[in-house]
């Protein structure tokens, strides 16, 4: 092989080698299937092999960065995260311009969670307490909260939202589906948490920061990819 050829392919092994991570922001709110988090750092779930999975697709890394919600919405701003999975245009309090939105992934359905089975829509209840997570907004209760006919009684997880509710604390809280659906699987068959009603429906996606220093187009080229060959599908069920 001549020497310039084994050269090259030398010099381009070692630049990918030396391309950094790529930062996927991981919110310490979320729970199981979606993201385990274990002594501060994503260990398993829905999103972890999603990011994963996605950063093979470029030949890089995932640095996943476990914070809180809050720290999310800073380092998006300051360009500090390459990669937010799990997002809806309306859950953003900035624009972000610098990022491009990813083809929707999945769809989340919050719904409203009892601890018996009942039928009853939140503007029907007045003086509730409501477990809710902290820094979450949850548009169709949000009238209710600011009029004081229903109170928000926050947790630092999913998770505890529902463990709150489980023990009596609430007599009412908000889950996401699949957070619901996991919960009840750890606990006895005759003791689940029951949905009383569907307060949303949202399509989730990613954005990806658009600078010279991520490979953007490949990202959401494979999320499409990912998409289309029911890679996501395949990830969704190990945890269903």
């Amino acid at each position: 092989m001549p020497f310039l050829l084994v050269a090259l392919l030398l010099l381009t092994g070692a630049a990918a080698a030396d391309e950094r991570p790529l930062r996927f922001s991981v919110s310490e709110s979320w729970a199981m299937p979606m993201m385990h988090i274990e002594n501060g750092q994503a260990t398993g779930g829905i999103l972890y092999d999603l990011q994963t999975r996605l950063a093979q697709k470029v030949g890089r890394q995932a640095n996943q960065l476990v914070m809180p919600r809050k720290r999310v919405q800073q380092m998006l701003v300051r360009g500090e995260i390459d990669v937010r999975c799990y997002v809806n245009p309306t859950w953003l309090q900035e624009s972000h311009h610098q990022y491009i939105w990813s083809v929707p992934f999945m769809i989340q359905r919050d719904l409203l969670v009892a601890p018996t089975p009942t039928l009853i829509r939140p503007e029907q209840l007045h003086d509730e307490v409501i477990g809710t997570v902290l820094g979450f907004s949850y548009s169709r209760l949000e009238p209710l909260f600011a009029s004081g006919q229903l109170q928000r009684d926050d947790a630092r997880t999913q998770a505890l939202t529902l463990s709150k509710l489980s023990v009596g604390r609430n007599h009412y809280a908000v889950s996401n589906e699949l957070a619901l659906a996991w919960y009840n699987r750890q606990r006895p068959a005759n003791q689940p948490l029951y949905p009383v009603e569907q307060l949303s429906e949202d399509l989730v996606a990613c954005i990806v920061r658009d600078e010279p220093d991520v490979p953007t187009m490949a990202l959401l080229r494979a999320l499409v990819r990912m998409k289309q060959d029911g890679e996501f599908d395949a990830i969704l069920a190990r945890y269903r």
